[in-house]
């Protein structure tokens, strides 16, 4: 594909000046304009319907309002799907904001859903949002919103930032007033289109009356660019590359490299106000997706009052789509867009779907009060070297083990002796050394084996999760005091610590939480390498790595490298009967 052209333009972002760099989207165009163009200039365009402003019955009891324009503050009009159902009622507004079409088809240059049956969404649905199909005829409106700069909308589109949560009040504001709406609105949508939500409702729009951010990122720079210090281009070029609309994109590459480091403007104007999300909040978390940190961080970190969370093993579009949860949703929007009073505020807290292996659970949506749990017990076991292997006890004797950071890699087991149920926050405390080079990127995998040395994956659409996951560039080791806790230490990324070759140093590792049982003899592995080993993982996740020769990985003695994990008691235990 021919590059995409470079600008940079300032931006004011939270009253500052700062240099943007921006891309060209690909320009809509219409099929006849497709037809007329060489294959070389067809590479820069990509089929979008014209404008057509109108009122016609989309399905049988469901009317949609076309490409209908709305002003933002600043003079900027965007264009808006909105489908309602037929007659004169006055009803909620459940929102869809994201950059990737209104419409199936348009800006999308392919339409799936995987695990999820044909037929099962109607092709009024924009990729990852509610379906009208569904939602129209339960009494509720559902806009499809293409933001600024997307589509025909106008502007530059800056992704995740300010101007997006500006331009989500605008709109919910707007819409609260209109004839067929009731005053009183969400938004909804997982991955990107939660995303938004974070940063929308931090802005705190008067007629915003819930957020269902389902699996969705919330720091765009250590979660999706800059993981572990990591940078990762490929994924969000591929995102990136198909926006379609008149004008440019924030290009969030290559403001990484503009930007290196977290502690600036450009950043923080991506960071939501979490604070000011007070209204009530329904989060999804899958134990198995990257959008996993950014959706428990949101739930820990917003005000409300009235939040609830529920992590499972499925992967976000099979379960935002199934008759369960579907039900489940309808439930909460129910009771805060309708005032039904349906007992939804009986609905635990926190529900968690603990994983057992392959697509079997030991337990599904178990009540919690809280996360991380409150009965957490946390525990080290202590890395040794001279035999790769962990032990509960501090290792005495001073050893050393190694691998080629670009085709090699080293593990630890630890055998457990009862069944043991780990769930929350792992960490990773290593001593290392890169034999002879200025720099190392570690990439962390905990597994777990059977009572036979086998490993035992999770498994979602028939292929097996590399297990849960931490990353750290070493350069990037300095911690963020007021973010880190004991459980979960989060880097602070605002500089470059290179290495001496040979210099040993110590290092700790976030691990995304989990949650997973362990029966009485099989074996918990972590698994250290200087790549991402993926075993043919479907999502393509690749980061830019940084590594020459060999990793060295010290333990015992002085060198008190050790895995600490968090062990949940049972609630009952009598004899050999437990309750979890």
């Amino acid at each position: 594909m021919t590059d995409a052209k470079h600008i940079v333009k300032t931006i004011e972002m939270n009253g500052e000046k700062v240099d943007v760099a921006m891309r060209e989207m690909l320009r809509p165009a219409t099929h006849e304009e497709l037809e007329a163009m060489t294959p070389e200039e067809r590479e820069r365009f990509k089929y979008l319907s014209p404008l057509n402003t109108r009122t016609y019955i989309a399905e049988e009891g469901i009317v949609c309002m076309q490409d209908i324009p709305v002003t933002m503050r600043d003079g900027v009009t965007i264009y808006v799907d909105i489908y309602k159902p037929e007659g004169e009622a006055k009803v909620p507004l459940i929102i869809s904001w994201s950059f990737y079409g209104k419409r199936p088809f348009d800006g999308q240059s392919e339409w799936q859903i995987m695990g999820v049956p044909p037929q099962t969404v109607s092709n009024m649905s924009k990729f990852e949002s509610p379906d009208p199909g569904y939602w129209c005829r339960h009494g509720y409106a559902v806009a499809n919103v293409d933001p600024r700069g997307i589509g025909h909308s106008e502007g530059d589109f800056m992704q995740f930032g300010t101007q997006e949560g500006r331009d989500g009040y605008d709109f919910i504001e707007w819409a609260a007033v209109q004839p067929w709406c009731n005053g009183r609105c969400a938004l909804a949508g997982n991955s990107c289109v939660a995303m938004t939500q974070w940063r929308i409702a931090s802005q705190c729009p008067p007629h915003l009356t819930c957020i269902a951010p389902w699996e969705g990122t919330s720091d765009m720079y250590r979660e999706s660019l800059c993981e572990g210090g990591i940078p990762a281009a490929s994924f969000v070029n591929l995102v990136m590359r198909e926006a379609v609309g008149p004008n440019y994109i924030d290009d969030t590459v290559k403001n990484l490299e503009r930007y290196p480091f977290i502690n600036c403007t450009y950043w923080k104007d991506k960071d939501p106000i979490w604070e000011n999300i007070r209204i009530p909040v329904y989060v999804t978390a899958c134990w198995n997706h990257f959008h996993l940190r950014g959706s428990i961080n949101g739930f820990r970190k917003i005000k409300s009052g009235k939040k609830w969370l529920r992590a499972h093993r499925d992967f976000e579009w099979p379960d935002a789509y199934s008759n369960e949860y579907l039900k489940d949703l309808e439930l909460f929007f129910a009771r805060y867009l309708k005032l039904e009073r349906n007992g939804w505020e009986l609905t635990p807290k926190v529900r968690i779907e603990v994983q057992d292996a392959f697509d079997y659970l030991y337990q599904k949506n178990r009540p919690e009060d809280a996360f991380p749990l409150k009965r957490t017990e946390y525990e080290k076991l202590y890395l040794d070297a001279a035999h790769l292997s962990m032990s509960k006890e501090p290792i005495a004797e001073p050893a050393m083990a190694a691998y080629e950071s670009d085709d090699e890699e080293i593990s630890f087991d630890y055998t457990f002796e009862e069944e043991t149920e780990l769930t929350g926050y792992l960490k990773l405390h290593l001593w290392v050394a890169a034999e002879s080079y200025h720099d190392m990127d570690l990439f962390i995998n905990v597994q777990k084996l059977s009572t036979m040395g086998e490993w035992l994956p999770i498994t979602i659409f028939s292929e097996s999760h590399p297990g849960a996951w931490g990353k750290m560039r070493v350069s990037r080791r300095k911690l963020d005091e007021k973010l880190s806790t004991d459980y979960s230490p989060v880097q602070a990324h605002d500089e470059d610590e290179k290495l001496e070759p040979g210099q040993i140093v110590p290092v700790e590792i976030e691990i995304n939480p989990t949650s997973r049982i362990w029966h009485k003899g099989q074996k918990l592995r972590v698994q250290i390498a200087g790549r991402y080993i993926r075993e043919n993982w479907f999502e393509p996740l690749m980061w830019d790595t940084d590594n020459k020769g060999r990793h060295l990985i010290y333990c015992g003695g002085a060198y008190d490298s050790y895995l600490q994990i968090p062990v949940i008691p049972p609630r009952y235990k009598d004899g050999e009967y437990i309750y979890r």
